[in-house]
């Protein structure tokens, strides 16, 4: 395959325009490098089925199917794609239906995830979990998610907010860097796929279609150096900072897991009491509209756990 014939791949596959700003020689050779690989068939499927646009009257952003409990649907995404409208969510799926949502968990602790839902009497697919441990430094990985803006040319770019399915977008890439300490509000997962605004709080895919990870920060933001504080309140030397800038970023799946009980480990607080009776599918994530009760008798028939 000659560089003419990477290249159209390349752009086919992430969308992207020759009028994207701030193009420098060193992005060039890292998209290049980061999308020539083939994605395959099957993770293409399962990015487009398992991934949502999340819109609301202030914006919009993406999300990621993660439990169907009866006719309720989980929907995992970033914190700050909910975080100014508490209230009015619509969820477009793979089918192109859009769906009344609700806010399930705005935020867990500190970390910029949140949970939304809704109903559907559909069939919808749930992600796979993955293990985020398990990736390294050059592993092949898959960021999908709807941006919000279309770029035209260098000067005009076109709202996507009528676009529908037409807007989804799924990029190839790979893991660039794993700190071992991650920075404020969950992020450690750094990868060289594109990604945009309007794509956080969509799923970060390993070579199997498994959830490994969710979009959130884009590649060289406007706040510099201090969007990578370490949650111990240090920062990185100038020259890791600059590797730092050139990746996409996401939170790892490990981060949800770490704060939600599964459901072979319950054994959480329901007010003052401890949880347990819990009836649920062997290995899923326990996070809501699953029957329970707190000892002493008193029923739990939609409790968010998180241990």
């Amino acid at each position: 395959m000659n560089r003419r014939q990477i290249l159209a791949i390349s752009l086919l596959i992430t969308g992207i325009s020759f009028g994207l700003s701030r193009e420098t020689p060193e992005l060039v050779s890292i998209r290049l490098a980061a999308i020539s690989q083939e994605i395959n068939p099957q993770v293409t499927e399962i990015a487009s089925q398992v991934t949502v646009r999340i819109i609301s009257d202030s914006g919009a952003g993406s999300g990621v199917i993660i439990q169907r409990a009866g006719q309720v649907y989980t929907v995992l995404t970033n914190h700050h794609v909910v975080a100014d409208n508490p209230h009015n969510y619509s969820i477009l799926t793979a089918d192109g239906k859009t769906h009344q949502a609700k806010l399930g968990l705005s935020q867990f602790g500190k970390l910029d995830l949140a949970l939304v839902q809704f109903s559907s009497l559909e069939s919808y697919r749930v992600v796979e979990m993955g293990n985020s441990h398990k990736l390294s430094v050059g592993d092949g990985v898959f960021a999908a998610g709807f941006p919000n803006w279309h770029w035209i040319n260098a000067k005009a770019t076109e709202n996507t907010r009528s676009w529908g399915l037409k807007a989804f977008r799924l990029t190839a890439g790979r893991v660039g860097m794993l700190p071992e300490k991650s920075f404020v509000e969950g992020y450690q997962l750094g990868y060289t796929n594109d990604i945009a605004e309007g794509m956080s709080g969509g799923p970060v895919l390993d070579s199997r279609g498994r959830l490994v990870g969710v979009n959130g920060r884009l590649k060289y933001p406007l706040a510099g150096i201090d969007v990578f504080m370490f949650v111990d309140g240090s920062m990185p030397s100038e020259g890791v900072f600059r590797e730092m800038e050139g990746l996409s970023w996401g939170i790892p799946i490990e981060r949800l897991q770490e704060r939600v009980g599964w459901v072979e480990q319950i054994s959480c607080t329901c007010g003052r009491n401890r949880v347990s009776g819990i009836n649920s599918a062997s290995k899923s994530i326990f996070i809501g509209q699953k029957p329970g009760f707190c000892r002493g008798g008193a029923p739990v028939s939609a409790l968010w756990v998180f241990c």
